[in-house]
C-alpha cells in the first residue's frame, strides 16, 4: 500500500476552506471547528485513491498497518488519526508486537500507547525496561503499567531485583503489589536500609503499606544529620503508615529547604522552621 500524507492533503483543503470563510469565525470558533473538520475528512471521497482516508486503512491487513505505521515514523510523515483508529479498533496487538523491538523511539512509544496494558505485550515490555536500550521516558512509562498490573509480575519482578536488574524500576513496581508477602517487604525494607536514595526508598514503603516499616523510618527520621527532603519524605511515609512525627526541627540552613521558602512554598516551609 502506497504511504499517504492524509494530514497533509487535510491541510491542504483547510487552508482553502479557511480563505473562502475568513470572515465568518473567530479564533476560538477555528479551534473548535477544525477537529470536527478533519473527522469529517476521514469520510471523504479521494478520486485519486477511490475511497475515504478512513476506508484506506480498512482494507489493510494487520500486518499491512503495522508496516504503515513504521513507515510513517522512520520516514517523518505526519501519522493519521484515522491509522492509529483503525489500529486500535481492531486491537491488533500481535501485529504491532514487532515494532516493541524497533531502535527508533518514537517507534516504540507509538506501539506502546496503541497496545496499552494488554498482558500479551508484557513480555516484549519486561525486555525493555531490562536491556536499558531505549530512554527513561519509555521505561517510565512501562513500570507505570506494570504497576497497575503488580501482582501478576511480581515474580518475575523479584527475580530481576535478584539479579541486580533494573533495580529501582523493581521496587517502584513491587511497591505496588497489593498481596502482603515477607518477601516483598523485606525487599523493600533492606532497600531503605542501605541508605541510598532514602526518599524515593521511603516512598516505596509508603505504597506497600506494611506497618511493619514504622520503627525503621522513625529510626532514621531521628537522625539530626538528615537534610529537609528526606525529612520531608519520611514524615508523610510515618504518617501513611499511621504513624506520627511531630517533633520541631530546624532546616533553616538546609539548601532544599531555602530553594522551597524563597519559591513561596510557605506552607511547607514553615512547618518545619525552627519554634521559639
Amino acid at each position: 500500500m502506497k504511504l499517504i500524507d492524509f494530514d497533509g492533503l487535510f491541510d491542504e483543503k483547510l487552508a482553502q476552506y479557511m480563505t473562502e470563510n475568513k470572515n465568518k469565525h473567530t479564533e476560538k470558533e477555528w479551534e473548535n471547528i477544525i477537529p470536527k473538520l478533519y473527522k469529517k475528512f476521514g469520510d471523504t471521497y479521494i478520486a485519486k485513491l477511490k475511497c475515504t482516508p478512513k476506508e484506506y486503512y480498512a482494507r489493510m491487513s494487520d500486518t499491512e498497518l503495522a508496516q504503515t505505521l513504521s513507515e510513517h515514523l522512520v520516514g517523518d510523515v505526519p501519522v493519521p488519526e484515522f491509522l492509529c483508529a483503525e489500529i486500535e479498533e481492531r486491537g491488533a496487538v500481535e501485529t504491532l508486537l514487532p515494532l516493541l523491538a524497533c531502535e527508533d523511539t518514537q517507534t516504540v512509544s507509538y506501539a506502546i500507547n496503541l497496545i496499552g496494558d494488554d498482558p500479551r505485550a508484557f513480555d516484549a515490555y519486561f525486555s525493555i525496561l531490562l536491556e536499558n536500550r531505549l530512554d527513561e521516558d519509555i521505561r517510565s512509562d512501562l513500570a507505570d503499567i506494570f504497576r497497575l498490573h503488580a501482582d501478576e509480575v511480581k515474580t518475575r519482578v523479584l527475580d530481576a531485583y535478584k539479579k541486580g536488574e533494573a533495580k529501582e524500576y523493581m521496587l517502584e513496581i513491587l511497591s505496588r503489589v497489593k498481596e502482603r508477602t515477607d518477601e516483598v517487604y523485606e525487599t523493600l525494607l533492606s532497600a531503605f536500609r542501605t541508605g541510598d536514595n532514602v526518599p524515593m526508598h521511603a516512598s516505596y514503603l509508603a505504597a506497600y503499606g506494611d506497618e511493619r516499616a514504622l520503627p525503621y523510618l522513625m529510626e532514621r527520621i531521628e537522625d539530626r544529620t538528615i537534610g529537609f527532603v528526606e525529612f520531608q519524605e519520611l514524615k508523610y511515609a510515618i504518617e501513611a503508615l499511621g504513624g506520627e512525627y511531630n517533633e520541631p526541627r530546624d532546616f533553616t540552613e538546609d539548601k532544599d529547604y531555602l530553594v522551597i521558602e524563597a519559591a513561596g512554598l510557605k506552607s511547607v516551609a514553615d512547618d518545619n522552621a525552627p519554634r521559639s
